[in-house]
């Protein structure tokens, strides 16, 4: 069996889709980390 004409996910749109995902996960994780801070104060 061979794989001519399939191709797979290259590294670089791995990053791409990790990021779109990421960053904003990171930022509201951050930010819900930030406004419980609030909270204790």
């Amino acid at each position: 069996m061979s794989n001519n004409g399939q191709n797979g996910t290259t590294p670089l749109q791995l990053v791409i889709a990790w990021g779109f995902v990421g960053i904003p996960l990171a930022w509201g994780v951050l930010q819900t980390l930030v406004n419980a801070m609030a909270l204790f104060r």
